[in-house]
């Protein structure tokens, strides 16, 4: 597996992480705990050290899960995990990242994880209540008591990273970045991380499974799936997003590879500190993923994707309306 240093951070991970959510939470499906402990100890067996998970996923249980995967393994691997949001009857409640609340949740993930140390701590919403110098002061208190070692931040605005970063520096920012979400690009979040040496990890770098190939308009959305709330996930928007997936196709058998492969490939050639973070419940779909990072984008290759992409717009917003304001702040 090829590794890749976050920013300047010096968080060495692999070139394609592993996104752990979707085992057990939001898509409406879920592996039983021994599955997904199963497959999460093969992507260790073949090279995958770099694992994502939440407190909020489940909730709690997503990091029960990974911990009991990686316990034996601590010593191979990096474990990020998410703090800032209020949990009440198992269900997220507004934000709350509040200095106390922010220990509280690092010690109970501990726990949940079964570690002595969490390697990538993130703050999973900016708190609009809470000044993000307190935020970052409670992270920095943490790492100097050895219960954290890097501080990230998920879905910031450039200014707020900048804020931060002042106080306790920035590993990692956590933004969705892919061919159908290209808001990095032109939101300063790239700069940001350019000019101060943070790594960006980007999530659903797979179009929530769209950027796959696999869905279409026809595509039934199952009760508990989290994509039914999300207007690129209407039949009618697949439908007209098919023709950014006829391309992908296209391009990718040009190169020999599948859609996914493309996709990230395409993220790991805009910057040598973005680390995608797919995720799967399947070991073959995981070997496809990761095989991506063997395939190289020539300057010619990204140029007739860029032009080939310019040509198509993207049907749906990525979040509706009441997600949306948790992003960017």
């Amino acid at each position: 597996m090829h590794k890749r240093e976050l920013g300047k951070s010096g968080l060495e991970v692999s070139a394609i992480g592993f996104g752990c959510m979707g085992l057990n939470f939001s898509y409406g499906h879920a592996l039983s705990t021994a599955e997904s402990v199963t497959l999460i100890r093969q992507a260790v067996e073949r090279g995958e050290n770099f694992f994502d998970t939440a407190e909020v996923y489940g909730p709690y249980t997503n990091e029960e899960i990974v911990g009991e995967a990686l316990r034996p393994l601590r010593e191979q691997v990096v474990i990020a995990t998410k703090f800032g949001f209020n949990i009440v009857d198992g269900k997220m409640a507004g934000m709350n990242s509040r200095p106390e609340q922010i220990r509280a949740v690092a010690d109970a993930s501990l726990k949940r994880l079964g570690i002595d140390v969490i390697d990538l701590f993130y703050q999973h919403r900016v708190d609009p209540d809470v000044p993000i110098e307190e935020v970052a002061g409670a992270v920095k208190d943490l790492i100097a008591a050895g219960k954290v070692r890097h501080f990230g931040l998920s879905e910031p605005g450039a200014a707020t990273v900048r804020r931060a970063h002042a106080v306790q520096p920035v590993a990692a920012l956590q933004n969705e970045y892919s061919l159908w979400t290209r808001g990095p690009e032109t939101n300063g979040i790239l700069e940001a991380c350019a000019e101060l040496g943070i790594g960006l990890v980007a999530y659903s770098p797979l179009g929530k499974g769209f950027l796959t190939g696999a869905m279409s308009g026809d595509t039934k959305l199952g009760e508990g799936d989290f994509r039914r709330l999300l207007p690129r996930f209407t039949p009618e928007a697949m439908e007209k997003n098919q023709a950014l997936i006829d391309l992908l196709k296209t391009l990718a058998a040009e190169k020999g590879a599948t859609p996914a492969q493309l996709a990230l490939a395409w993220l790991l050639a805009q910057k040598p500190w973005i680390v995608p973070i797919p995720g799967t419940t399947k070991l073959s779909r995981f070997e496809e993923n990761i095989g991506a990072a063997d395939l190289e984008l020539s300057v010619s290759d990204l140029a007739k994707i860029s032009t080939a992409l310019a040509a198509i717009d993207v049907e749906g917003e990525r979040y509706p309306a009441h997600l949306m304001a948790t992003t960017g702040r």
